[in-house]
């Protein structure tokens, strides 16, 4: 038994170490990001919540339209009777006019019980709120579309940057392998008394600044990973690597459709006119209410012999019209606050109209420079590399340089940072456009 357990343990222990290593190995496409941000982001679980809110204030407003029915009950004991002045001749006919005498009326115990109705038949203040709050919204959905496409962007952008420093890293693994073996080489001339200890000192330091360079890259990376697990909304310390091809494709135009900003203008020009209609119809038009009680009211005394409680039935139905003469110019004022209101989203949608017009032209232009840079720095890399893989040839043959090695080095790590930097800015100026145009959630990976 004792075996059986042992084995069985170590079984446990296997698959853990397997599941360990597939989720350690586990890559995650840009699409894959999309999709659990979707599920995780805060920042969209807030703007499905705010689109619900949304939702009831508009049930909420309807609700006003349906009958209210109210039960109400209330208990008086009136410790002193209210009085009431009746002309004297009420007691004695013979009494001259404008004399009155006092009298109380009543009984101590008062108790009514009731059911009170009430019902908007019209009114202009609830049926613009219905219509206000359906426009309300549908900006809130707008808005939840603006929080998405601001979360897809940062993924894009963070995935983008880690694609590039993920690149980035590997050139320099390759420069570190070509270093380390021009430093044994050089190492070997020196002990041959071949190469000045110089020589080999700048090897090191150039292997040195390498190790260096590649430590700061290794913490962006990192960096830009935690960033990209925070916009995904998942664990910092969760294993999460990246797809490291970049899918890098060839000038695509998109057909420009209306962006969420101009989208979102729109439904607020909607939603203060809608305001405004409100505003209006309130100044000129009534309010018809419906009403009615229904219910009981008691007398009682307590005094013996003649202590009593009788109740009596109580009950009426009417309709109230109510029409607004003059509120002090407080309504008026509240209509000239929302035109101005709507002058400045006429002109916040023309700014934005034309600015995006802009924002296209020049994305379009930084693109198109962005590609032919990517195709030059294809060469240039491709170029340089021949010159390095030569001139280590002629170093070793004694025809060049520890010097002229240096620098077709340097000239490879320089042409090999400019292409990284040509595909970044490629890929950036192909987001915008994006961006731009609309298409934006068109990305896939």
């Amino acid at each position: 038994m004792m075996l059986v357990s042992i084995h069985r343990h170590i079984l446990i222990m296997l698959l853990f170490l397997i599941g360990f290593e597939t989720a350690q190995a586990q890559v995650w496409s840009l699409q894959q990001c999309i999709d659990t941000a979707q599920v995780y982001n805060k920042n969209l679980a807030m703007g499905r919540n705010n689109m619900s809110i949304a939702k009831e204030k508009e049930k909420e407003t309807k609700a006003n339209l349906i009958p209210k029915i109210t039960a109400n009950v209330d208990y008086k004991y009136f410790s002193n009777l209210p009085y009431q002045l009746l002309p004297l001749s009420t007691f004695n006919p013979t009494a001259p006019e404008g004399q009155f005498k006092e009298a109380q009326f009543g009984v101590p115990h008062n108790i009514n019980a009731n059911l009170q109705l009430s019902m908007p038949l019209y009114n202009p203040q609830v049926y613009g709120a219905i219509k206000t709050t359906k426009i309300a919204s549908e900006l809130s959905g707008l808005q939840y579309q603006k929080t998405e496409e601001q979360i897809y962007f940062e993924i894009f952008n963070l995935y983008y940057n880690a694609q590039i420093l993920h690149h980035q890293l590997g050139f320099i693994d390759s420069n570190l392998v070509n270093t380390t073996r021009l430093l044994k080489n050089m190492q070997l001339l020196n002990e041959q008394l071949l190469a000045k200890g110089t020589d080999v000192s700048k090897v090191k330091l150039q292997l040195a600044q390498l190790k260096t360079q590649k430590e700061n890259i290794n913490s962006k990376y990192t960096q830009i990973l935690n960033g990209l697990k925070f916009a995904m909304g998942i664990a910092t310390e969760q294993n999460l690597e990246i797809e490291p091809t970049i899918q890098y494709k060839d000038i695509a135009e998109y057909i420009p459709s209306s962006i969420l900003d101009v989208r979102l203008i729109k439904t607020q020009n909607r939603l203060m006119m809608s305001e405004l209609n409100a505003l209006n119809k309130s100044r000129f038009l009534p309010s018809v209410n419906l009403f009615g009680t229904f219910g009981t009211t008691g007398f009682g005394y307590d005094q013996q012999p003649n202590d009593f409680l009788k109740f009596f039935p109580i009950g009426f139905a009417g309709v109230q019209l109510s029409y607004p003469l003059f509120n002090g110019t407080v309504t008026q004022r509240k209509i000239n606050q929302k035109k101005l209101e709507l002058q400045n989203n006429e002109l916040q949608f023309g700014l934005l109209s034309e600015q995006n017009g802009m924002q296209i032209k020049n994305t379009q232009q930084q693109r198109l420079v962005a590609q032919m840079a990517v195709e030059t720095t294809t060469e240039q890399i491709k170029l340089a590399k021949t010159i390095y893989d030569q001139t280590i040839l002629q170093q070793k043959q004694g025809t060049a340089s520890l010097q002229d090695v240096l620098l077709a080095d340097y000239a490879l790590r320089e042409a090999q940072q400019t292409y990284l930097m040509a595909i970044f800015d490629y890929l950036k100026a192909d987001l915008d456009l994006k961006k731009f145009t609309g298409n934006l959630k068109s990305i896939k990976n």
